[in-house]
């Protein structure tokens, strides 16, 4: 048995095949993978992502910690509610994870991945030792879980919820603007995601979360699993920690470059001089995206020719829904430019290579 969320019992009762997930009892999905896909693109749909690792960072040093721990920089956060996304990064440039940073009244907060909770805290807990900063680990295991996490996602999910919350959460959601995030009460709500589509993130009382869940299903928002999170962040062109990113690629092979605040220069975080030697010497592989014209079914660690430059690797890869191809991210040499082959099954098909980002906001970008 793994670890459950609040919402555990009411996944169950809602038909939810239930599957492991980096250690946690997760919904794969509810009857129709590809039904809760397009609910999410064409309306809206909300997932349970209270396995999600949520760390508040205090104390008179928090922010020059951050700024020493991560490569954005949070300095770039001006005001409170403000967000941003970051890598942080080991010495040899390797992401140990991912993650958004909201900034705080008081400090700061960071949602860290599910998968990744022991390392990355091992990791700030090794690297705090020089700053006058804490960490506070809200959420917990079990049924000892203070917090819980819901992501609504799609073009009309900030409408609905703000017409099933108090007048003040309403208004909230109405004014947020994209990667910010603010409290209203023991509510924080987030105007982020990982699905390419609008929506919000709301972490709440893990007593409230069964309720909250109960009333917006009621509403007609559909429960979403797994299964469709994942083709949702694919087409999004969003990576998954331990697939397409980990300790041994570096954001600037992992189409994450504009995450890394260069200046100013003489700010030295964990990483940096092992990315400025990457850079110099010349990045040798680069993040793509696929798309299989021909039927098929692209997968994560099939085999990318290019000819006359070399190979790689498919990160990610399965069939779009919203395109009705197979689609894939795939960590290749630096040249290639806009056609490779991928060997599925001992035969090799030709591919488009084309920007890692397939769907935004229900528009094709390919």
């Amino acid at each position: 048995m793994g670890q459950r969320t609040p919402l555990y019992d009411l996944h169950l009762a809602l038909g939810a095949k239930m599957v492991d997930f980096g250690g946690w009892d997760m919904p794969l999905h509810y009857g129709s993978q590809v039904e809760e896909h397009h609910q999410v693109r064409r309306d809206c749909g909300v997932f349970d992502v209270s396995h999600m690792t949520v760390i508040d960072v205090g104390g008179p040093q928090a922010k020059a910690w951050l700024q020493y721990l991560l490569a954005n920089d949070v300095e770039r956060l001006h005001s409170p509610g403000r967000a941003l996304y970051s890598a942080m990064l080991n010495k040899h440039g390797g992401i140990v994870d991912d993650m958004i940073v909201y900034r705080l009244e008081d400090g700061y907060r960071l949602v860290v991945n599910a998968s990744t909770r022991n390392q990355d805290l091992a990791w700030m807990q090794a690297h705090l030792a020089d700053f006058n900063a804490q960490l506070n680990e809200n959420v917990q295991l079990n049924e000892r879980s203070e917090l819980a996490m819901l992501a609504i996602q799609g073009p009309h999910a900030r409408h609905k919820i703000a017409e099933l919350v108090t007048q003040s959460r309403g208004t909230l959601i109405q004014q947020l603007k994209p990667f910010e995030g603010q409290a209203d009460g023991d509510w924080f709500i987030a105007r982020t995601g990982y699905t390419g589509e609008d929506g919000l993130e709301i972490v709440l009382p893990a007593e409230q979360a069964p309720g909250f869940f109960n009333d917006l299903v009621g509403a007609g928002i559909s429960p979403i699993g797994l299964g469709a999170r994942d083709t949702l962040r694919v087409e999004a062109g969003m990576n998954l920690y331990g697939q397409d990113i980990d300790q041994d690629v570096s954001p600037l092979a992992s189409n994450m470059a504009w995450s890394i605040a260069w200046e100013p220069a003489t700010r030295q975080f964990i990483g940096r001089t092992a990315l400025e030697a990457e850079q110099a010497a010349g990045v040798q592989h680069k993040l793509v995206g696929l798309v299989l014209e021909e039927r098929g079914v692209l997968r994560a660690h099939q085999v990318v020719r290019i000819a006359d430059v070399g190979e790689g690797e498919i990160t990610s890869g399965s069939f779009s829904p919203t395109l009705s191809k197979s689609i894939a991210l795939a960590r290749v040499p630096a040249a290639t430019a806009d056609r490779a082959e991928v060997e599925i099954r001992g035969k090799w098909y030709p591919v488009r290579v084309v920007k890692p980002t397939f769907v935004r906001h229900g528009k094709t970008l390919i």
